[in-house]
């Protein structure tokens, strides 16, 4: 699919990028060398217009179709893709989920808030047993007592979970039913019994808090039940094609970044009396840069695009089930070898770890796992083209 961005959507980039180039880049350093998160960045994120994009105006928010969003993640992960990596799942994983699948009371009361950015959001699903079999082996319970659900288990690895004020959370509400048992709270994290039990110490992402949370006898009201009772997998399946291809973009951002930096180094970097980018094997590495990045980039843009289409409850399976773990699954592989290849292009430099390039190397590794492992990504997208097919593998 050929994509040509409208006039306003280039007009949003590049709005987007100044901003982040003023506002987020003078950050990254800080964030990357002490593992430090802006106490504030949401809150001014909200004040400047940059969340709630997908909301409607009426809102507070843009009113922006999932692509035009995208394209503000682009220009964020370009210049600090960890802060992108707080505002993502913010603006995705948990606001843009309470949207798509709330009552009209539930988003008046929650949106606003998230929209302004007075709270951070986040999404718990995954457990300390349960990560690529997150639904199978999921072991938070929730139980219903009069007009409240009372949920006891843990969540880890979650982005923003130890600053969150709202957790979009997954519990079983009817274990024996496996994951047709599962439902989907909001979970405000004020509750008595809620806690963190840990901050993680990550090789990339930092300055992004990331988690794991406890909830002990956590006491949530009916009202705070996301969709109906065991209909929590629709949520869940269809905000992961979502969230597969939405938090994308910051990598493409990244990858553009490093060959714009891969370019300036070999242009101006001598050795043997030229410049690196005289010899024909940097002009081979820049090459595989630029053709990866700019497939992965159509691959995401046709995801998240197709994404637009979704209506409450479907995916998690078909084609668009299928598309959106092909664009994260080639995005991830591109991000891998773009900057590694910035890497050595830089020379000694790269291996340095404040320098640019080796702040998005550390970063890049996580692509293969987060929203979904390479090798779950994988069998999604063979299952569904045996299905495609009508061939069962019995």
């Amino acid at each position: 699919m050929q994509f040509d961005l409208t006039d306003d959507q280039r007009a949003l980039y590049d709005a987007a990028f100044k901003y982040a180039e003023a506002e987020l880049h003078p950050l990254l350093a800080k964030m990357d060398d002490d593992d430090w998160y802006p106490p504030d960045l949401m809150a001014r994120l909200g004040a400047d217009g940059y969340c709630g994009l997908t909301a409607p105006e009426a809102l507070g928010g843009a009113g922006m179709d999932l692509l035009s969003a995208g394209l503000v993640a682009e220009a964020f992960g370009y210049w600090n893709t960890n802060a992108a990596f707080i505002w993502g799942p913010h603006e995705n994983l948990c606001l843009n989920n309470i949207l798509r699948n709330g009552t009209p009371e539930q988003v008046a009361r929650f949106v606003p808030d998230l929209i302004a950015g007075r709270k951070v959001g986040a999404l718990g699903l995954t457990e300390p047993g349960a990560g690529s079999d997150a639904l199978g082996s999921m072991a938070l319970r929730a139980v219903r007592d009069g007009d409240h659900y009372v949920l006891n288990g843990r969540k880890m690895f979650i982005s923003n979970g130890p600053v969150a004020d709202i957790v979009l959370t997954y519990a079983k509400t009817a274990p024996e039913r496996g994951a047709k048992g599962i439902s989907a709270f909001v979970v405000e994290t004020d509750t008595p019994g809620f806690s963190v039990a840990q901050t993680l110490t990550k090789m990339g992402w930092r300055g992004c808090p990331t988690g794991e949370l406890v909830f002990e006898d956590v006491r949530v009201p009916v009202e705070n039940l996301l969709g109906a009772e065991n209909a929590g997998v629709a949520i869940v399946m269809s905000g992961l094609d979502i969230e597969r291809a939405f938090l994308g973009l910051p990598y493409i951002g990244a990858a553009q970044r490093c060959l714009d930096l891969s370019l300036d180094y070999a242009a101006t970097r001598k050795q043997f009396g030229r410049a690196i980018g005289s010899f024909q094997i940097i002009q081979s590495h820049l090459a595989e840069m630029a053709t990866a990045l700019e497939s992965a980039r159509i691959y995401n843009y046709q995801a998240l695009a197709a994404c637009d289409a979704l209506k409450r409850g479907e995916g998690g399976r078909g084609s668009i089930h299928r598309l959106c773990a092909g664009a994260v699954l080639h995005g991830a592989q591109m991000i891998a070898k773009v900057t590694d290849l910035a890497v050595q292009i830089h020379g000694g430099s790269g291996f340095v770890w404040e320098t640019e390039v080796n702040r998005h190397y550390r970063n890049a590794r996580i692509a293969s796992l987060g929203g979904g492992t390479t090798e779950v990504r994988k069998l999604i997208i063979a299952e569904e083209l045996f299905r495609a097919r009508g061939l069962r593998l019995d």
